[in-house]
């Protein structure tokens, strides 16, 4: 049986998640066309105190864990006790998961347990990984989400796991990785609109800057754009 070959019809724009042979994709047309971001591999870091609990926070880095084994899963507390705990916890649970070969492979390279000496020392080095998923599994989450300045997406509370984002919470999840969350959105109903400059100048008002603009265009040594607003003679 001949299968019909059928042409897809060009686009403007390319959004959406995928694997690295999507992202590579976009890579290639971006610039063609528009895109969403570069996103991937998956990232997870979770800011935690001493409320925290082991068998929670490991089950939690491991959810991105099992994406890629070049996915990154960081734990960062100021409790060293919770740190060391969880860690063995991860090591237990590990063992349980029918994805543990790639979810070992990226925890013990992208993996950290890292030791803070505080929450605001937390914080700060959030800021500067800007992580692509971002759990505050501390006693007051929302007192500190006014100091995140740097993520994909927060998730606030114990309650709050990165699952819930990913299947059922409602925020779009392609989310910016790599750091790009300190320049990029998640994707949003702003990724689909585009903007168009409008400019209205009237005589009184090109009278009162012309002048200026012609002085502008000639210092960069564009003497057709200074003619161009002088040609209108209003000075």
């Amino acid at each position: 049986m001949l299968l019909e070959r059928k042409k897809i019809s060009a686009v403007d724009k390319i959004t959406g998640p995928g694997n690295i042979y999507v992202t590579l994709a976009k890579k290639q047309v971006f610039g063609t066309v528009d895109i969403d971001m570069l996103a991937g591999p998956s990232e997870i870091l979770v800011l935690a105190d001493e409320s925290g609990r082991p068998e929670e926070l490991a089950a939690d880095l491991l959810s991105q864990a099992e994406h890629d084994r070049l996915a990154s899963s960081i734990l960062v507390s100021p409790d060293r006790r919770l740190l060391e705990q969880t860690v063995a916890e991860v090591e237990r649970q590990l063992a349980e998961l029918p994805r543990e070969e790639i979810a070992r492979a990226s925890w013990e390279t992208y993996g950290a347990a890292i030791w803070v000496k505080d929450l605001e020392e937390g914080m700060k080095l959030a800021n500067q990984i800007a992580p692509e998923h971002f759990e505050l599994v501390v006693k007051e989450p929302y007192n500190w989400l006014g100091k995140v300045r740097n993520a994909g997406a927060v998730f606030l509370g114990r309650f709050s796991p990165e699952p819930v984002g990913d299947y059922f919470a409602g925020p779009n999840h392609v989310l910016p990785t790599g750091g790009t969350a300190r320049f990029y959105s998640p994707l949003n109903v702003d990724t689909f609109l585009k903007k168009i400059s409008v400019i209205s100048y009237s005589e009184e008002a090109l009278r009162r800057d012309g002048q200026q603009i012609a002085q502008l265009a000639r210092k960069e040594g564009l003497e057709a754009h200074a003619r161009a607003v002088e040609v209108r003679k209003l000075w």
